[in-house]
């Protein structure tokens, strides 16, 4: 059996316009490939592809006519999209030479910046990369997490909300 490894992720977007200059003025990443077609579930759509450092994409979408739909109970940044990167001091300093608002959590073994592109789409910064902190887990660290997995999905309350 073949191993998969991440591609792409996609992030549907509203204003074609205002997320390109985000992703490429705001986060740095360049336009690859650009893809558009007239019938997908019958709307008109443009995918839009940035290149990341390390030769994966994240691909932009966007479709005539759907309306956003809110999550409904869950936190603002519940459903977000995370970069890795190395060291947070210089994206501080790019997004603050943008104007870009964001805020900063610390998660013990990890730091992140949090920002929101045009649609409200959260987007994380976080240092270390989460792979190269996986990487690092000790076997008492896994078991750790095994433990905590198997106590949350035990708990009553942790079933889906349809």
């Amino acid at each position: 059996m073949t191993t998969l490894s991440l591609d792409h992720v996609a992030v549907p977007v509203r204003d074609v316009a205002a997320a390109r200059r985000f992703y490429e003025e705001v986060l740095g990443l360049p336009l690859a490939v650009a893809m558009s077609g007239d019938d997908w579930d019958g709307r008109a759509w443009i995918l839009l592809f940035f290149d990341l450092a390390d030769g994966r994409q994240v691909a932009l979408s966007s479709f005539d006519g759907p309306a956003r739909t809110a999550e409904r109970g869950w936190p603002a940044d519940a459903r977000h999209y995370a970069f890795g990167a190395d060291d947070l001091a210089p994206w501080r300093a790019r997004l603050t030479a943008a104007g870009a608002a964001f805020w900063e959590e610390d998660h013990g073994a990890q730091r992140s910046l949090f920002l929101r592109d045009p649609d409200d789409t959260v987007i994380e910064i976080t240092c270390p990369p989460t792979p190269k902190l996986a990487r690092s887990a000790s076997v008492e660290g896994r078991a750790a997490a095994d433990r905590i997995a198997r106590e949350w999905i035990a708990r009553p309350s942790a079933k889906l909300n349809p």
